[in-house]
């Protein structure tokens, strides 16, 4: 993973809350990325050190990173249970939010952070360091590929003497890195949890467990977590019909190991037959350096982390199924389901990765891919599909026939007419693979994408801009405009409400909802009534 180049102030100035065990490594590579401004610790030693070391500004006060509009980022090493407070008050003072796992200690506040980093529109993304491991990330190439068969079980172990918490027991300190691995492996969520474990040196805070996730395609995972433990173990072991993956994160060499084992039978008794193993070679990735990088790109690139605060909810749920299961002495326990409240016809496909906001209508044979993203109060016509990674907002409305490629993000409500078409390659050939080429298409909030126009990839299409029926877009196009033809030309401005403005020179005027907007230079804005003040403007606004 690179960072790219020229990082605007959204992503140079980054305030790490908490530089203590784990929090020394987030200020020491925010720093040499070149991204650090302020450190927040309660320790005063601690803040000598880093203005010592790394010449930031420094504070004991929470307060003061987030009453600081300077700060466009916040990154969140405090104790757990800080976690929840300090990023809710980071996202409402409108700064990205970086929190180091868990994201919280309760699943509703997980989502309640969640959606107020959605109404915010700020980045939200939670530590799960391993994912960004170039080890997992091979693991999850070989099981996508095929590689290694069908997957029948995970085993996974994070065992060390120390760190010990008091705050919150082994199962919350240890166990998301393994659940948040798990969860990305397979892509489905578990169906029932189990958990048992054991209190010895601080009741009730429990010091070891061993867990039990069963999912829905039949496969089974343990996880061993402890800080009791005579040695330092991480281990994590994918065993397949075909072949058998161990990552052992412990060795300097040989981390990721791959077995060709093959089960024979031999007068109705199985004999193993035992592969000397290969190791796999990755890449010399610092996964810390990846997952700060992937971080500030994110904010960049206005793009959901891979780690995103939704999946950071779906280990909160695990965790907390395996935390009742704790408490009813092991017994298995049904993991809390997510509320679907959105609508989808019996015809129509939504893979199980696919994010769905509530009261969203999907319709007719439509196919909602894995990873990609839809908001609340949608409705998909029929016949609609919607690519891994695509981003679309709330209540937007797209008709029939219309297939939203890889690389398009829509923001809140956009309209795509019947049959329109997104492109996300300039230059397609069908024997040859483009996909590290596609460009990203923007739509940007209450742009109407008219029947049968097409947006060439690349382009970005202003606020409230009108594109006009069998219209093809090739450029971008500025807010509230018309454009018609092939190729699409800009002819005139367009109302909030649809109706086209009436005007001349630089005042515009809408007959119907008696908008006002002034053009300066090549801009259109909305004007702002000078006999209401920035409260009262605010709300008739919203009221529109």
């Amino acid at each position: 993973m690179v960072l790219e180049a020229g990082l605007d102030a959204d992503t140079s100035n980054i305030a790490v809350i908490g530089s203590g065990y784990w929090g020394k490594n987030l200020v020491r590579t925010f720093h040499n990325l070149g991204c650090l401004r302020t450190v927040c610790d309660v320790n005063e030693q601690a803040l000598c050190e880093v203005r010592d070391k790394y010449g930031v500004e420094t504070t004991q006060n929470v307060q003061d990173v987030i009453r600081d509009k300077d700060i466009s980022a916040v990154v969140v090493a405090a104790p757990a249970a800080q976690h929840y407070t300090i990023a809710k008050d980071a996202l409402r003072a409108r700064k990205h939010v970086f929190v180091e796992k868990p994201l919280a200690l309760r699943c509703s506040e997980g989502q309640e952070l969640v959606a107020l980093a959605d109404s915010c529109e700020r980045v939200l993304m939670v530590g799960h360091i391993l994912e960004y491991h170039p080890a997992v990330q091979e693991i999850k190439r070989l099981i996508d590929s095929g590689e290694l068969g069908k997957i029948q079980y995970i085993y996974s172990s994070r065992l060390n003497l120390g760190k010990l918490r008091t705050e919150e027991n082994i199962l919350w300190s240890f166990a998301p890195h393994d659940i948040s691995v798990i969860l990305s492996l397979l892509g489905e969520r578990p169906t029932r949890v189990s958990s048992h474990g054991g209190t010895y040196l601080n009741p009730p805070l429990v010091d070891t467990t061993l867990s039990t996730l069963d999912f829905a395609s039949g496969v089974k995972a343990h996880i061993f977590v402890s800080w009791l433990h005579p040695f330092k173990e991480q281990k994590l072991t994918v065993v397949g019909s075909q072949k058998m993956a161990v990552f052992d994160d412990v060795q300097q060499s040989a981390k990721l190991v791959l077995y060709s084992h093959q089960i024979s039978w031999a007068n109705r008794i199985p004999v193993a037959k035992k592969d000397g193993g290969q190791v796999i070679p990755i890449l010399p990735v610092e996964p810390l350096k990846a997952e700060c990088e992937h971080f500030l790109n994110c904010i960049a690139r206005n793009e959901q982390p891979r780690t995103s605060g939704q999946s950071a909810v779906r280990v909160l749920e695990v965790l907390e199924g395996c935390e009742r299961s704790l408490a009813e002495g092991g017994i298995p326990v049904q993991v809390a389901p997510r509320t679907e409240t959105y609508i989808v016809h019996p015809t129509a496909v939504v893979d199980e990765a696919a994010e769905i906001g509530a009261d969203t209508r999907i319709w007719h044979f439509s196919h909602v891919m894995s990873g990609s993203k839809i908001g609340r109060n949608c409705n998909l016509g029929q016949n609609v599909v919607v690519s891994p990674g695509v981003v679309i907002g709330d209540n937007v409305k797209i008709q029939n026939n219309v297939s939203v490629y890889t690389g398009v993000e829509l923001e809140d409500d956009v309209f795509c007419g019947p049959s329109m078409v997104f492109t996300n390659v300039i230059n397609p050939r069908s024997h040859i693979s483009r996909r590290h080429e596609y460009q990203k298409t923007r739509i940007r909030q209450g742009a109407t994408l008219g029947a049968n126009s097409t947006i060439i990839c690349g382009s970005t299409v202003g606020k409230y801009a009108f594109v006009a029926a069998g219209a093809v877009i090739t450029h971008d196009v500025s807010d509230y405009a018309l454009m018609m033809g092939v190729p699409a030309r800009h002819v005139g401005w367009v109302c909030e409400c649809g109706v086209r403005l009436t005007g001349q020179g630089a005042e515009f005027n809408c007959g119907v909802c008696d908008k006002h907007y002034n053009l300066k230079g090549n801009i259109l804005c909305r004007a702002v009534d000078p006999e209401r003040g920035p409260a009262q403007l605010s709300q008739a606004i919203s009221a529109d």
